[in-house]
């Protein structure tokens, strides 16, 4: 039962006994609650800017090119739905199913991913500036050429996420498991925060992170570089790299 139908359920009981101001009162209330009910989650509405799809399901859909900037997207599920070249900036997907879906060249800018599951998902071209990933489950999932600047991922899952020719700057991986993901030809033109990730496997062949904070010699000992990996100052490149053999 809708607010509308409970406010004007007691109205009439209310105004059999009391008269007609009554059901005046309780029938502005029932605008008042009228306007709520309409400004609340549609799951049938059109993809808008600021559209409340909270909760939603929409699994296996077409919303190429849609605009859903600034909407509230949370709780969703976007399973297998294709969301490429979409603009999603300031869109909140906390808690969001992205399980396989594609979001390959959205302009995600300022979006908010916290705790989203994404596993097998394509981010390949996202623009996603400032947007949070913190304690996202992103496994196996595609950031290639992602513009990956001011980006938290803090706490996020990314094992075998691949990163290639993504740009880092501002990128926090804080206490990230980072294992076996790669990082061939990334372009960090800035500081990577890498405290505490875990780095078992990860590729570093080639990439220069003299720019990285955070990261220490046993997590340097279980990554995979070579002879052009570069370190920050203070740590020492291994006798044998672990991924040598391979």
């Amino acid at each position: 039962m809708s607010n509308r139908d409970l406010v004007f359920g007691v109205a009439s009981l209310i105004g059999a006994f009391r008269g007609a101001p009554i059901l005046a009162a309780l029938a502005i209330m029932a605008a008042v609650f009228g306007a709520s009910d309409a400004a609340a989650v549609d799951c049938r509405a059109y993809p808008t800017p600021g559209v409340d799809w909270s909760n939603c399901k929409k699994r296996l859909l077409m919303l190429d090119n849609s605009n859903f900037e600034g909407a509230n997207l949370s709780g969703a599920d976007f399973s297998m739905t294709d969301l490429s070249r979409t603009n999603i900036k300031n869109a909140n997907f906390s808690k969001t199913m992205l399980v396989r879906a594609s979001l390959a060249g959205a302009d995600a800018k300022g979006a908010n991913f916290e705790r989203a599951e994404g596993y097998r998902s394509n981010l390949s071209g996202i623009t996603a500036g400032g947007a949070n990933f913190v304690s996202a489950e992103m496994q196996r999932s595609n950031f290639s050429d992602a513009d990956l600047t001011n980006v938290d991922f803090t706490k996020a899952e990314l094992g075998r996420a691949v990163f290639y020719k993504a740009k880092l700057a501002n990128t926090r991986f804080a206490l990230v498991n980072l294992s076996r993901s790669t990082f061939h030809n990334v372009d960090i033109s800035g500081p990577i925060d890498f405290t505490n990730a875990f780095l078992f496997l990860t590729r570093i062949e080639g990439v220069d992170l003299s720019k990285a904070t955070g990261l220490e010699q046993e997590q340097i000992a279980l990554a995979c570089g070579d002879s052009a990996t570069k370190l920050p100052a203070g740590l020492q490149t291994p006798d044998k790299w672990p991924c040598e053999d391979e």
